[in-house]
C-alpha cells in the first residue's frame, strides 16, 4: 500500500510542477489590429497610454507574462498619474492595472499552452487528480474498522506543522495572491479550463472560472477521503455530499449556466453580508436592468438574509450553512480536514475570536449603511467619508486578504476554519442567532466521559469540548457549527447533535451547590 502511495504523491508532484510551471511558459504578442480592439471596447481616450503602448509593446514577442504584464501596467499606471496630475478625468483608464493587463494578455497569448488546451489538462489536473486518488485510496484497506483514525498525526510533518506543512502554506498563499491580485501572471492556467468554460457560459476562462473549477476539483478529490475516513458515519456521508452538492450545483454550474443565457452570474446559495457586495450600486444596476429575473434575485437574496437565515439556524442552528451548504465551509470541510487539530483552543484565541468577527460584522453592515445611503441620495459622501474608500477598503482587507489569502493559505498552520472562526460576517450573524434562540445544541453525558480529549482536540472551531463533557453540560456556542466530529472521535458516545425543544444550558455548578446545600440542612436538623 506504501508503494502505492509513493507512486501516487510523485504522480500528483509532477502534476502541480508542471501546473506551477505553466507561468513561466507562452508567448505574449499584441498586433495592432487587436490593440485598436482594446481602444474601441475600453472607450480609452489617453493618447499617452496608447502612444506608449504602440511604442513599446505593439509588433513586438514576448517570452513570458511578466515582461508583457510590466510593460502595460507601467504604461497605464505613468498615463494616469499624468492626467490625474492635469485633473483630466476623461483620459484616466479606471481599470486596476493588472486585470487591464490580464484582459490583453488573455488575447495576445500564443504558443504551445493555447495550442494544446487539453493536453496540458491532462498534464496539470488530470496527473493531479490521478496521483491524488492514488495516494487516498489505499486508505480503504488500512481503515477496515469503525471508529475514525488519527493515528500518526502530530507525526506526520503535513499536519503537524512540519516542513511540508509550511511548504503547502507557501503554494496556497501564494496562489492566491496570484489569483487576487495578480492575475495576468496566471493567464496561461486560465487557457487549460477555457473549454471548459466555452461549453458552460460560452465564455473563455477568467481567473475567477479557474478558480470555481479548481475548487470543485480540490472539493471532490478531498471528499472522497471524507467517504473514507468517516464510511462509518452516516452524519459525515450526509454532510459532506451536501456540501458537494450546493459547491458544484449551486456555486459554480447555474452561475456559469445563467452567463450563457445573457443572465446575471449569481449563486443563489451565498447569503449577505458573506456577499458583502450584493447592495453594490454596479450589482443593483446590473440586477434592474436584467428585468424580472434580476428583481427575482434581489428580493431573493434579501429574503435570504432576513428570514430564511434566521429561521433555518432557530431550527438547525448555524450548521445547516456553515457545514451543509457553504462553499467555505466545504473546503475547509474537505481539503482542511487534516489540519483540524491545528485550531488554537486558547482563552486568548476566543477572546480575540468574539471581538473580530464581531468587527467584521459591525464593518460590513456600516460599509452596507454608506452605500445604500449613496445609491439612493446620489451622494458619494456619507459623514465626510467616501463611500467608494470604505468598499475599497473591506474588499481587500477582508474579502481578498482575509477570506482569501488567510482564510485558506493558513490552514497547514492554524487549522480549517480561520475565516470561519475570525474573520466571516455570515457567520457572526449566524452564531448570535444560535447563541439566543436556537433548538440546536449539542447533549453530553458526563458519567461516560473518559476525558480522553479527543473532542477537543478535533474541533476546529478551538471550543474545548471536554470541558462541557466533564461537566455533563450543553453546548451552546455561538461558534460551533455542528460538523459532528467531536461526536465521531468521541470513543464513549457520550455527545450528541440535536434540534429539539429549548431547554437552555444546564449548570451543573449550581445543581452541586444545591445539592450541598441540601446536604447542610439535613445535618444540621441532625
Amino acid at each position: 500500500m506504501k508503494k502505492i502511495q509513493t507512486i501516487g504523491l510523485s504522480i500528483f508532484l509532477l502534476g502541480l510542477s508542471i501546473f506551477v510551471s505553466l507561468i513561466f511558459l507562452g508567448k505574449y504578442e499584441l498586433s495592432s489590429k487587436l490593440f485598436e480592439k482594446v481602444i474601441s471596447n475600453k472607450g480609452i481616450k489617453s493618447e499617452l497610454f496608447i502612444n506608449d503602448i504602440k511604442n513599446n509593446v505593439v509588433g513586438k514577442e514576448f517570452s513570458n507574462p511578466f515582461l508583457f504584464s510590466s510593460k502595460i501596467t507601467s504604461a497605464l499606471e505613468i498615463a494616469n498619474t499624468t492626467h490625474k496630475k492635469n485633473s483630466e478625468w476623461d483620459k484616466v483608464i479606471w481599470s486596476k492595472p493588472h486585470s487591464f493587463s490580464y484582459e490583453i494578455a488573455k488575447e495576445a497569448g500564443t504558443g504551445v499552452i493555447k495550442e494544446n488546451k487539453g493536453l496540458f489538462w491532462l498534464l496539470t489536473f488530470g496527473l493531479g487528480i490521478i496521483g491524488s486518488l492514488l495516494y487516498i485510496i489505499p486508505t480503504v484497506i488500512t481503515l477496515g474498522s469503525p471508529g475514525i483514525k488519527n493515528n500518526g498525526i502530530w507525526l506526520n510533518p503535513a499536519t503537524n506543522r512540519g516542513w511540508i506543512g509550511w511548504l503547502v502554506f507557501l503554494f496556497l498563499v501564494g496562489f492566491y495572491v496570484l489569483l487576487y491580485f495578480y492575475p495576468d501572471f496566471i493567464v496561461n492556467w486560465t487557457y487549460i479550463v477555457d473549454p471548459i468554460s466555452q461549453y458552460l457560459s460560452g465564455n473563455l476562462a477568467s481567473q475567477w472560472f479557474l478558480y470555481g473549477f479548481l475548487y470543485c476539483v480540490v472539493m471532490v478529490v478531498m471528499a472522497i477521503r471524507m467517504y473514507i475516513k468517516y464510511r462509518h458515519n452516516k452524519y459525515q456521508t450526509l454532510r459532506t455530499t451536501s456540501v458537494l452538492f450546493f459547491q458544484i450545483v449551486f456555486a459554480f454550474l447555474i452561475p456559469e449556466i445563467l452567463v450563457r443565457f445573457e443572465k446575471p452570474w449569481y449563486d443563489f446559495k451565498n447569503a449577505f453580508p458573506l456577499d458583502y457586495d450584493f447592495f453594490f450600486s454596479w450589482n443593483l444596476d446590473q440586477l434592474i436592468a436584467s428585468g424580472g429575473f434580476g428583481l427575482f434575485i434581489l428580493v431573493w437574496g434579501i429574503v435570504l438574509t432576513l428570514v430564511i437565515v434566521p429561521v433555518m439556524v432557530y431550527f438547525f442552528g448555524k450548521r445547516w450553512y456553515c457545514s451543509w451548504v457553504c462553499g467555505c465551509g466545504g473546503l475547509a470541510e474537505t481539503l482542511g480536514d487534516p489540519y483540524r487539530q491545528l485550531s488554537d483552543k486558547s482563552l486568548k484565541a476566543w477572546k480575540f475570536e468574539r471581538w473580530i468577527v464581531h468587527g467584521v460584522l459591525v464593518f460590513a453592515l456600516i460599509m452596507t449603511g454608506f452605500t445604500l445611503y449613496s445609491y439612493f441620495s446620489g451622494s458619494q459622501e456619507v459623514l465626510g467619508i467616501k463611500t467608494q474608500t470604505i468598499q475599497d477598503i473591506y474588499g481587500f482587507l477582508i474579502g481578498s486578504i482575509f477570506a482569501g489569502v488567510i482564510g485558506t493559505g493558513f490552514y497547514p498552520i492554524f487549522g480549517n476554519r480561520v475565516w470561519c472562526r475570525f474573520g466571516c460576517p455570515l457567520a457572526a450573524y449566524l452564531g448570535i442567532v444560535q447563541r439566543f434562540k436556537s433548538r440546536f445544541r449539542i447533549t453530553t453525558n458526563g458519567g461516560q466521559c473518559i476525558s480522553c480529549g479527543n473532542c477537543s482536540t478535533y474541533c476546529e472551531q478551538g471550543i474545548d469540548v471536554r470541558a462541557y463533557a466533564q461537566k455533563g453540560e450543553n453546548i451552546v456556542r455561538a461558534s460551533c457549527v455542528g460538523c459532528g466530529i467531536c461526536s465521531a472521535v468521541c470513543p464513549r458516545g457520550v455527545l450528541k447533535l440535536e434540534n429539539g425543544p429549548e431547554k437552555g444550558r444546564i449548570n451543573p455548578t449550581e445543581i452541586l451547590l444545591g445539592n450541598d446545600v441540601d446536604l447542610m440542612k439535613l445535618v444540621n436538623k441532625k
